[in-house]
């Protein structure tokens, strides 16, 4: 059969357009692994990409390892000799900027805050928030859990993590939502001071443990400072908090598996 030059171009360009339809990916959540030719989806809080998927997910990742986090501050052990948290925070730290990953409201803070831990100093990095809370203590949830993640030079991580329960409204809490709403995936320039110091109770006792960060890579490693004291927010700062981000943007407890969790004395 003889085909005309102007044949054989068209019949060309439909074959590339029928190739190039069969390769699109279905959905966005899906990016093709072109190592294993399957779809990857990216995790999140629900359903088939949620938490008891993450380790299936983030094949990398330490999800699936025995020192996870969050846990249940339950059967601890009173420690006199834990020292205060060692806090650095100054009142001229500037957030740099507020975004909404799609999981949570996070605040990206400039270098100047910091704590030291075991002689190592940790910067103030980001804050970001959970709700309801993803720790409980003796089993209570609270409204809202607050992280302060900071990071030293080689990598390690320390949370201090602020309970939140309804009550009186907080001006800190005011400010940070003055940047608010944003949209999933949204980033706002805040390049406006901030003392962390104002947004923590009074009393800085606390439970310590080691796990790992509670999303994915699910570092292990990690201290955590669960401090016992909540600091109150309104019905409606939590509320705004809850329409920007995902429901129930929390990991379930996780085992224990023998770690020792202390309190400080009284």
């Amino acid at each position: 059969m003889k085909y005309s030059i102007y044949t054989l171009i068209l019949l060309i360009v439909l074959g590339a357009c029928k190739e190039n339809r069969s390769t699109t990916p279905q959905s966005t959540s899906e990016i093709e692994n072109p190592e294993h030719g399957k779809a990857h989806k990216h995790w999140s809080y629900a359903g088939e990409t949620g938490p008891e998927h993450w380790a299936e997910i983030e094949v990398e990742s330490d999800c699936n390892g025995k020192f996870q986090s969050p846990i249940n501050m339950v059967n601890y052990k009173e420690n006199n000799s834990l020292k205060r948290i060692d806090l650095h925070y100054a009142e001229e730290t500037k957030i740099h900027d507020v975004t909404n990953n799609g999981h949570s409201i996070q605040y990206n803070f400039e270098s100047g805050d910091y704590i030291m831990v075991n002689g190592l100093k940790y910067d103030l990095k980001q804050v970001h928030f959970h709700e309801p809370s993803e720790h409980t203590i003796d089993g209570v949830r609270y409204p809202l859990e607050m992280h302060l993640v900071h990071i030293n030079d080689s990598g390690q991580y320390t949370v201090i993590s602020v309970m939140a329960k309804e009550g009186a409204s907080s001006l800190p809490f005011d400010f940070l939502e003055s940047f608010l709403p944003l949209k999933a995936g949204e980033n706002k320039k805040v390049d406006r001071p901030f003392n962390m110091n104002h947004n923590l109770p009074e009393n800085k006792d606390y439970f310590f443990y080691t796990g790992s960060l509670t999303t994915p890579p699910c570092t292990e490693g990690v201290n955590w400072y669960i401090l016992k004291e909540p600091i109150t927010v309104s019905l409606e700062q939590v509320n705004l908090l809850k329409e920007l981000m995902p429901i129930n943007n929390y990991r379930n407890e996780q085992p224990q598996n023998g770690r020792e969790l202390y309190v400080t004395g009284n």
